[in-house]
């Protein structure tokens, strides 16, 4: 923690008077949009989150457009959609694109740092944040990578093993964590976010991403987290059109596919659910320093999540689906005083996804853009009361786990189109009155205009796509993989 105390007050001039505010940008990892109390779920304790929530604006219908990883931290770097940045479904971010969101924060005159996972590649490629401090979990590309989490822990526990509870990075299943509760990679992504903002005193305003790894598994939270969920967690549903899904990929616990016991749902669950409550405690430790050195008025402060987890709905697990657990996620943004005239607590029902992230910080921070982008600021979205915003989002993935598992989508969060692309199977879900997607309407004669609708906006959509997306101005079966697009960043 020294190091990092010393490399933010190098320079103890306090900050100068300026008209840009400092940057918050919270995220977590597999964080499913429905697992916040200021969503409606009673269940979740968010009360940091919902503050959040409370003090600025909820985007109700918020999306991750390439539901996994990589590709989501692709979009979070350039605010483009996954055609524009490259990435179709889970493969490596490129080493540099025309508009990385620090680098242009950077150029924009902040000082940017970011803490815990960024899963970038080299993995000491920062992509323009003057500092780093990095906890990229289990994930060592070779031999001379240690992860400065890892490094921390070996420092403070040289005879115990980070990994002593031995669930693995997919695993489905829940357990409390057996290791002291201060060397939780969650409480040290928050001690180290804390640090930089009790011992900031650089001149210039700072653009700071803290990103923890959870509630992404492994599930496991310390046990008064989990005893905090012995009971009231949300069963998992299951669609009668899921039962596809019932059989196992695997016998081992990295199951992508697969109904298990009741109980062992169950823990996951509880699990799932106690690792979210203690990411949003240790947000309250962070918005705490903040509030302390006198800043809370002075920053704007966003969170997200990368995509969201199935967690046993519709006997799936993990993400890289089109269904509402995996691809909508949480997105709040909380404005300093004067930035934005619009009420607070506002709850939008406008479509956004990921690339509206970089957008909106990008704006707030003066960045001057070489090349336009495809996101746009939520700050306008309110501001303007949602006038002149888009009608649908996009969503895509190409082939992960299995061929199956291969889609197209767009919503507009009260209804939602999806395209299979291996067999051409459709799916139309009313969101509004089937929120868990139980219901697929696509062979009800009554919702033929509706699918034939959305039908011809994804044509309209791969339009500038063409082959192998539309054969003869109509979807055409893509078997194969199409992992990434013409407009990948080649090195």
């Amino acid at each position: 923690m020294h190091a990092l105390a010393a490399s933010t007050a190098a320079a103890q001039t306090p900050r100068r008077a300026t008209s840009k505010p400092n940057v918050l940008f919270l995220m977590a990892d597999q964080h499913r949009g429905d697992c916040l109390r200021a969503d409606g779920n009673t269940a979740a304790v968010t009360p940091n989150l919902d503050r959040l929530a409370k003090e600025g604006a909820r985007f109700r219908h918020a999306y991750s457009s390439t539901p996994t990883c990589t590709p989501a931290r692709a979009c979070l770097l350039t605010g483009m959609s996954p055609w524009n940045h490259g990435m179709l479904g889970y493969s490596r971010v490129a080493k540099r694109y025309p508009v990385d969101l620090p680098r242009m924060m950077k150029d924009a005159g902040y000082y940017t740092a970011a803490v815990g996972k960024l899963h970038y590649t080299p993995q000491r490629n920062y992509h323009g944040y003057d500092m780093a401090l990095l906890d990229e979990s289990g994930r060592a590309e070779n031999v001379d990578f240690r992860s400065d989490y890892r490094a921390w822990f070996y420092t403070e526990a040289p005879n115990l093993n980070p990994d002593a509870t031995g669930v693995g990075w997919n695993d489905y299943k829940g357990k409390a964590y057996v290791l002291p509760e201060r060397l939780h990679p969650t409480a040290w992504t928050a001690d180290v976010a804390t640090h930089f903002l009790e011992s900031y005193q650089r001149p210039e305003p700072f653009f700071l991403k803290v990103s923890f790894a959870r509630p992404h598994s492994p599930y496991d939270p310390p046990q008064r987290w989990m005893d905090r969920f012995r009971e009231g967690v949300p069963p998992a549903v299951v669609a009668p059109w899921a039962k596809r899904y019932e059989e196992r990929n695997t016998a081992r616990d990295d199951i992508w596919r697969g109904r298990v016991s009741d109980e062992e749902t169950r823990t996951a669950r509880q699990a799932y659910y106690g690792s979210v409550g203690f990411v949003d405690e240790q947000i309250g430790r962070i918005l705490a320093a903040l509030e302390k050195r006198g800043l809370l008025e002075e920053t704007l402060i966003l969170y997200t999540s990368d995509h969201g987890d199935m967690t046993g709905d519709q006997n799936l697990w993990r993400k890289s689906y089109a269904y509402e657990p995996s691809a909508r996620v949480p997105v709040l943004v909380r404005w300093p005083e004067g930035f934005l005239s619009a009420r607070r607590g506002h709850v939008r029902d406008e479509p956004v996804e990921l690339r509206d992230i970089p957008a909106t910080i990008m704006a707030a921070g003066g960045a001057n853009l070489p090349v336009p982008i495809d996101g746009r600021s939520l700050a306008d979205c309110v501001r303007r009361d949602g006038e002149g915003w888009r009608e649908w989002i996009d969503l895509e993935h190409d082939v992960c786990y299995a061929k199956e598992n291969h889609w197209n989508a767009l919503t507009d969060g009260r209804e939602k189109y999806i395209y299979h692309a291996m067999d051409g199977e459709e799916m139309l879900f009313d969101l509004r009155g089937d929120p868990h997607e139980t219901r697929n309407l696509a062979g009800d004669a009554a919702h033929e205009p509706r699918l034939r609708e959305w039908r011809g906006r994804l044509v309209k959509h791969f339009e500038p796509r063409g082959e192998p997306f539309l054969k003869g101005g109509k979807l055409a079966l893509r078997p194969e993989s199409m992992l990434l697009s013409p407009n990948y960043p080649r090195a």
